[in-house]
């Protein structure tokens, strides 16, 4: 992709990959400039999304940004904080963020997910109000969807390598594959392990 052309994705809004009935519903800060030109999510080399999901065991192999659409037969899914595209994460305003968060809140509430899985706890932190959110499983709940912050699979983020994320992520998995979690209302919150 030519500059131009990445520069003309500026702003653009890349849609979500969803359903209802999910297990997963991973969610991103929002689209960089190379997702939303070519309509993929993750979509930037650098980015650890795809392998660390399927290191994680998510998915049987290893799937490119342009078959996004197969998650959908795994049951998990894919949407952003905010819709819209920018170069860089931290071109949005904490207000941005914050409404991305309402946002986000009613799109789980009419999708009902399993799980939403917030890929950047720093953009967690700011979307939920939950200043001192670690990485795993959250107190919060949308209705009766539970909620894990993930570290940001970003190439930027070398704080965490794609082995060290692929573990956060199998926690994950194993939260939402276990058959015999307690639902709310019937015996409370399950806090994950850690």
């Amino acid at each position: 992709m030519t500059p131009e052309e990445l520069n003309a994705a500026r702003d653009r809004v890349l849609p979500d990959v969803v359903a209802g009935g999910l297990r997963v519903l991973f969610c991103g800060i929002n689209p960089g400039l190379l997702s939303a030109a070519t309509g993929h999510h993750f979509a930037r080399p650098g980015n650890r999304f795809w392998p660390v999901l399927h290191l994680s065991g998510f998915t049987p192999r290893r799937l490119a940004p342009a078959e996004q659409e197969e998650l959908l037969s795994y049951r998990l899914g894919i949407t952003n904080v905010v819709a819209r595209a920018t170069a860089r994460a931290d071109e949005l305003s904490a207000e941005e963020i914050r409404e991305g968060g309402r946002i986000l809140t009613a799109k789980v509430e009419l999708l009902r997910p399993q799980w939403l899985a917030v890929v950047g706890v720093t953009a967690y932190r700011t979307a939920f109000g939950e200043r001192k959110a670690r990485i795993g499983p959250q107190d919060r709940t949308i209705g009766a969807t539970r909620v894990w912050a993930l570290p940001n699979p970003s190439g930027l983020n070398a704080h965490w390598t794609a082995e060290s994320m692929s573990h956060e992520y199998a926690r994950l998995r194993a939260a939402a594959e276990s058959p015999d979690l307690p639902q709310l209302g019937k015996g409370g919150w399950w806090m994950g392990c850690g």
